[in-house]
């Protein structure tokens, strides 16, 4: 992550590939703008192209200002997400790719959707040979460091929610990262923001 190197550092688990080039993301069950988000990021080491992918919520705690630009997504909807971003969103903070994923923290956006350098860099894991500088094709967001929750969320608790809340009609029964692609970033609505973030609150 910049500044740090000129190449880029951060990359979240692989997103599901999409047929369509470029088509637009639909938000369903929802009349108002989404303004919480999801974002996965792998805290581990992992090679790609001879760079570390490897992104923690305290590696973007040490960047200066604690802020960082969230690049190099290359799934249509998941830009088109960020797109949609305003400056003032929250978000949590998920690390994917590790022994026990889960949600780790909360981050705010803190710039809104401009072109991912990334993928002009022939050096970069991310580079894109067919994206054009007149007509960039990936965008990035910059994120901001707000807190870790009070404790750590993982994935197997969320999942095993979803699953209660399908039958009774709860919060997360329709939570993205259940019921939708695979992706680095995704929509939460304010009932599930509200009901994962008091999660943080519970203990065994």
């Amino acid at each position: 992550m910049p500044p740090k190197s000129k190449v880029s550092k951060r990359k979240s688990e692989p997103e599901t590939k999409e047929k369509t080039d470029d088509k637009k993301s639909k938000i369903e069950e929802s009349t108002e703008r989404i303004s919480k988000w999801l974002f996965k990021s792998e805290p581990e080491t992992r090679m790609e192209k001879g760079v570390d992918m490897r992104f923690s919520f305290d590696d973007l705690k040490a960047e200066k200002n604690e802020t960082s630009h969230w690049d190099g997504v290359r799934n249509y909807s998941a830009r088109n997400f960020m797109r949609e971003m305003k400056v003032g969103d929250e978000g949590f903070f998920y690390h994917s790719n590790t022994k026990i994923p889960g949600i780790i923290g909360l981050v705010t956006v803190v710039r809104e959707a401009y072109p991912d350098h990334t993928q002009f860099d022939p050096k970069d894991p991310h580079y894109d040979p067919k994206s054009d500088k007149a007509a960039p094709r990936w965008d990035m967001v910059d994120v901001k460091y707000v807190r870790k929750l009070k404790r750590y969320i993982p994935l197997s608790e969320l999942k095993e929610l979803h699953q209660k809340h399908k039958g009774s009609g709860g919060p997360l029964r329709n939570l993205a990262m259940f019921t939708k692609a695979r992706l680095s970033v995704q929509p939460i609505t304010e009932e599930e923001w509200q009901f994962i973030l008091s999660l943080e609150n519970e203990t065994d």
